[in-house]
């Protein structure tokens, strides 16, 4: 009974590989179609699926200053915030910036939203997946037009044309930051006219885009 068992778990496992790197080989070239994310949101959908070189290079510089500083330097995981997160975490606070932008692009086209150990294990391969199969470009690529910017809106191109009324591909500094600034709690936080916390943080964002581009902290993108 025992190795019946374990001989169908080996073959579930087997199988799940074979899918899972399947799909990442498949969405190398493919744009994503639809997430777990946008099929349980009751808002409904509106996304535009663009090709980066049709996203301005302000929104890229402005996520990587907000979400991820590091995202050309490793190979899909912080060890430095991870880290902080798991002190935090001991400590009963909330987790806050554990992720990078591979973590977050891996959970939101392959998972589910959750913080379960077994999806964060999931999360992991599947982001070592795409670091190896996609490269930092169709990362990027992938996360601003995945990611939730709005109620029932995905990706920048929705979010530009929702508050700005024009192309993602003709952001200002200003722009992109409230963009990048909403991304955690795009429900919440308000990108046309941010206040408090939302406003202050979209300014420290815009600062930092001159950073990023002055360090190349973008530069394996344009590569």
């Amino acid at each position: 009974m025992f190795t019946r068992i374990l001989r169908y778990l080996v073959l579930a496992m087997v199988w799940f590989m074979i899918v899972s790197v399947g799909l990442v080989i498949f969405y190398r070239f493919v744009p994503v179609p639809v997430t777990a994310t946008m099929v349980m949101d009751s808002n409904g959908i509106t996304k535009d699926w663009q090709p980066l070189s049709r996203i301005d290079r302000n929104m890229v510089s402005a996520v990587i200053a907000a979400e991820d500083g590091k995202f050309c330097s490793h190979r899909g995981f912080d060890r430095e915030a991870i880290e902080n997160a798991m002190k935090r975490n001991a400590q009963g606070g909330r987790i806050r910036g554990g992720s990078t932008i591979s973590q977050q692009t891996a959970k939101n086209v392959f998972l589910w939203q959750g913080g379960s150990y077994f999806r964060k294990g999931l999360e992991a391969w599947f982001t070592l997946l795409i670091e190896s199969v996609w490269g930092k470009r169709r990362i990027m690529e992938v996360y601003l037009n995945v990611a939730e910017t709005g109620i029932g809106t995905y990706g920048v191109e929705a979010g530009a044309q929702r508050y700005f009324n024009h192309s993602a591909a003709r952001l200002s500094r200003s722009e992109a930051s409230r963009m990048a600034a909403a991304l955690p709690l795009p429900k919440e936080r308000s990108v046309v006219n941010p206040r408090g916390f939302t406003a202050r943080y979209g300014n420290t964002i815009a600062a930092r885009i001159g950073v990023v581009r002055r360090d190349g902290l973008d530069s394996c993108v344009y590569e």
